[in-house]
């Protein structure tokens, strides 16, 4: 007990010091010929009345200059440094997984412009494939929280869209990345707009040989003396091989603002990746003797559609996804020719439609509804496995499936200090329906520092994928729902001194039980199938802290940190007498996790710190340590350097970056290694002309 605390008070003690990097940089304009720098601080968010939509929301946002750091990065990389999830990896540009609060990848959602963009057939989302240079706004809503966006949220949702550009007249932008193991990344941004049109261009390159190096410990080579005796050992340092990646993202949009209270939008988000898979620590195979590839064409569109009143306001949303997906593993079996031994395809179409409305009746009331429609088409299929008799095996599905989730919800602050909410949602997953409640309430303690409580309650459900339902061999369709009961209460507070300093943060507690947690074991026939054989004891403690200090006339220091103590417990009952894993941490979540920002900015220059923590992770449900059985803690830290210029006919911004900057050795993901420490440099330009100029 008494070790635990004292790892929480070291984690704590200089999270509470970091604050959120609020990501305003030096305002360079041209005055007379001469340029005019200008540092702001970022103003504290004390509200006279608390928004109502607020009521009680544990909510995470990340700022804009997070999301633009460099077009290396993906949204997996921003969750990383900028918040208290889990983010499972498995290499650089592989399968990027986040997690709340002890969850699984599958128990949060996503949202990209209020469409859920969840694989249907696995439940979670690739965040590697999800450019940051991609999202304007990114936050994050906490368990209970998420019951306001969406259901089936047992951990959380992260919510991601975009807005218009803002554009007068034309404007380009485009950004060069150059990185170590032959690492290409480009960005272009083609923008134009007046007073009721704004019209954005978005295109991402990125390529890498993803060649990096790494010592091996699962290997171990001997060294022996003349007469061959073994007289010492040594782990080998290996290539990654079978990386390289190749991603072309392509993103259009269109809004039309009327003027008059309607305003649309369409936004098409096409991506082409090309992925090979590195092989493991632990194959001692040649890569010239096998491919191991995945390729990806995906297409999400949606169209929007707002009527804003004074007090009223409704909206459509339609939407289309179309996904084809490929896994080739081809081996040559020793004859010289690559033979195929996986040749898995699917196929996923998506369609979407929502519509939302709110209405306030003075200060006192905010009511709201909500109704969303998602239409899956899935076909899955190994088309390389063939039956002795020559007929093609069934290894795979084709099913579709509705799923409804709708949403009533009434807020209401009968005084200044206190506001109350409750959420009714139902939901519609084929044929299984589910009711979803929720309340919140929060009240404000004291004016001076702006403190406020916060308590919220729920119940939530998430469905069996159609991986768990249908997969041939494995699926199961007797699988129950999964279902949680959540409770969360916390403390929020904001102060400052205007155009000095500023500091905020958030400290909270949670607690949920899940019964029924979905796994997949092995069978007597050689097979994976999933089923409910666990209850889940999810509890913890959250704690975010933000500062903005002004340290002298042009030089500003922005610190943010969070922390996370999250024990995620089987308390199920013991499927054999050797089963071990009652009472024990859930494999590949970690029990601690901190992250924190610093940044300086003086006149044009830049210099960014960031910093991560994961405590120990369990490989097996037994939290067994021999062998493989765990993964060690690891710190990671980033550095980055940047220099602005303001020139007559365009804007220059210069950036050099090192990544793992103390060569830390670590793994997220068993026999997954991850690169040791490397560096990039990005070439921003931005010319301008007419008004711009």
């Amino acid at each position: 007990m008494r070790k635990t605390i004292r790892i929480i008070a070291i984690l704590l003690f200089p999270t509470a010091l970091y604050a959120q990097n609020d990501g305003l940089r030096p305002e360079v304009r041209e005055t007379g010929g001469r340029p005019e720098k200008q540092i702001s601080i970022r103003e504290v968010p004390i509200w006279g009345r608390r928004p109502m939509k607020e009521i009680g929301i544990e909510r995470t946002t990340l700022d804009s200059a997070v999301l633009k750091e460099n077009i290396a990065l993906s949204i997996a990389d921003v969750l990383t440094f900028n918040s208290p999830l889990f983010v499972k990896q498995y290499g650089r540009a592989t399968l990027s997984t986040v997690s709340f609060r002890g969850t699984g990848p599958s128990h949060t959602q996503v949202t990209w412009n209020g469409m859920r963009i969840n694989n249907p057939m696995l439940g979670m989302t690739d965040f590697s494939m999800i450019p940051s240079y991609f999202i304007d706004d990114a936050s994050l809503l906490h368990g209970t929280s998420s019951v306001n966006e969406a259901g089936g949220a047992l951990g959380g949702v992260v919510k991601l869209s975009t807005v218009p550009a803002a554009a007068d007249g034309f404007g380009l932008q485009y950004v060069q990345g150059i990185g170590m193991y032959r690492t290409f990344d480009e960005f272009l941004r083609l923008t134009w707009g007046d007073a009721h049109w704004q019209v954005s261009t978005r295109a991402v390159y990125q390529s890498s040989k993803n060649d990096y190096k790494y010592r091996n410990r699962d290997k171990k080579e001997n060294i022996y003396d003349d007469d061959m005796h073994i007289v010492g050992s040594y782990y080998p340092v290996e290539r990654n091989r079978s990386g390289a990646f190749d991603d072309v993202h392509v993103l259009q949009e269109v809004y039309y603002n009327t003027g008059r209270g309607d305003r649309f939008g369409l936004n098409a988000w096409y991506i082409r990746s090309d992925r090979e898979l590195p092989l493991l620590t632990t194959d001692y195979a040649d890569d010239t003797q096998f491919e191991n590839r995945q390729r990806e064409r995906t297409l999400r569109s949606v169209f929007t559609w707002d009527h804003l009143r004074r007090n009223w306001k409704v909206g459509a949303r339609a939407g289309y996804i179309h996904t084809w997906m490929a896994y080739d593993y081809r081996r040559d079996p020793g004859n010289g020719v690559m033979t195929p031994m996986t040749r898995s395809r699917s196929r996923i179409d998506t369609f979407y439609g929502q519509a939302a409305g709110e209405y306030a009746v003075g200060n006192e009331w905010l009511f709201t509804a909500d109704l969303a429609l998602h239409q899956h088409f899935v076909e899955s299929a190994d088309k390389n496995i063939i039956l002795q008799q020559g007929d093609k095996a069934i290894v795979g599905y084709d099913q579709g499936r509705v799923e409804i989730d709708a949403s009533v919800s009434a807020r209401w602050r009968p005084a200044e200090r206190l506001g109350m909410s409750v959420v009714l949602r139902e939901q519609l997953y084929g044929t299984e329906w589910a009711t979803v409640p929720a309340f919140f309430a929060d009240y404000l303690l004291s004016e001076r520092g702006n403190v406020v409580a916060k308590a919220s309650v729920s119940r939530n459900f998430r469905f069996p994928t159609l991986n768990d339902l249908y997969f041939l061999p494995g699926g199961n369709p007797d699988l129950k729902n999964e279902t949680g009961v959540q409770y969360e209460a916390g403390l929020s507070f904001a102060t400052g001194k205007e155009g000095s300093w500023s500091l905020s943060g958030s400290a909270s507690w949670y607690e949920q039980r899940i019964d029924d947690w979905i796994l997949w074991l092995p069978t007597t026939k050689g097979f994976f199938s999933p089923v409910n054989i666990k209850k889940v004891h999810a509890y913890g403690v959250e704690v975010r802290a933000d500062l903005a200090v002004m340290l002298a006339r042009e030089l500003k220091l922005d610190l943010d940190g969070t922390f996370s103590w999250s024990p995620s417990v089987n308390v199920g009952e013991p499927m054999s007498p050797a089963d071990q894993s009652v009472g024990k941490q859930l494999p590949y979540e970690p029990e601690f996790s901190a992250t924190a920002t610093g940044r300086l900015t003086w006149r044009s220059w830049g210099l960014l710190w960031q910093y991560c923590y994961y405590s120990e992770r369990y490989t097996m449900s037994s939290n067994d340590i021999t062998l493989t059985g765990r993964l060690t803690p690891y710190v990671m830290n980033n550095l980055s350097l940047e220099k602005g210029f303001a020139l007559r006919w365009a804007d220059l911004s210069l950036k050099a970056t090192i990544n793992n900057l103390f060569n830390e050795e670590y793994l997220s993901v068993l026999s997954r290694p991850m690169p040791r420490m490397n560096c990039e440099f990005f070439l921003s330009i931005k010319p301008k002309w007419g008004r711009n100029r």
